[in-house]
């Protein structure tokens, strides 16, 4: 699949949400929205997968690992409909990046001021686990999605996979990764040679933000600093 997808974000959207390159991540994520959860019985699940969301113009990127099974995979929208939405987009409203603290579903006006949301792979995966080979062939989305987001200054990692997926894309790119590469944690930064800086976050899955691991001035703290690194 070639680097260049697409000449602009909604054209690349159109692509993504017709792949059916994974047969295991395929059949998951279209169980799941006929089989559903039994609180969402009566919604229309998405059932595809799931392209970034954002600003165009956004200087600041962030990049988790998939889609939740009965978050984004229902609604359609990154990190929309789930706990862990509940806590990033309340993060990015207290930031100054989102125009509401909570987001529902696609369509309920909500907008991204500055910022664009995406992940390493597209379709909700079983367990929350994603093969190698997945994320390969998703890798080619992200590309052409950094590519159109020419005014990111700052990539922020939510979770090791997602700082992995980054890092690669990097090496893709043409930049020069250090050996070894620099270590995911949260609060880490790297500094790209002529590109972009890159900070890991805890993801904010609920493992992490209901056991305390990530708290909402954790993740405040890396958006801070994410907004001085992108000026």
């Amino acid at each position: 699949m070639p680097r260049r997808l697409a000449a602009s974000l909604p054209l690349l959207e159109d692509r993504i949400v017709r792949c059916r390159l994974c047969p295991r991540l395929v059949a998951w994520r279209e169980e799941v929205a006929r089989v559903k959860r039994r609180a969402y019985r009566h919604q229309a699940y998405w059932g595809r997968p799931v392209a970034g969301f954002g600003d165009p113009a956004a200087r600041v990127v962030l990049v988790g690992l998939a889609p939740g099974a009965h978050g984004s995979n229902r609604t359609g929208r990154m990190f929309t409909g789930d706990r862990s939405g509940d806590f990033l987009y309340a993060a990015l409203h207290r930031a100054g990046l989102a125009s509401s603290p909570a987001s529902r579903e696609r369509g309920d006006g909500l907008s991204l001021r500055g910022a664009f949301l995406t992940s390493a792979c597209r379709c909700a995966p079983p367990a929350n686990r994603v093969l190698p080979e997945e994320l390969a062939r998703c890798a080619p989305f992200l590309d052409a999605e950094l590519a159109l987001l020419r005014r990111a200054r700052v990539l922020v990692a939510l979770g090791a996979v997602g700082w992995g997926a980054i890092l690669s894309h990097l090496e893709r790119a043409g930049v020069r990764v250090p050996r070894p590469r620099p270590r995911f944690g949260h609060g880490a930064e790297w500094a790209a040679p002529g590109g972009p800086a890159l900070l890991g976050a805890y993801h904010p899955s609920q493992q992490n933000t209901q056991t305390g691991r990530l708290t909402p001035a954790m993740m405040d703290a890396v958006l801070r600093r994410a907004l001085e690194l992108a000026g």
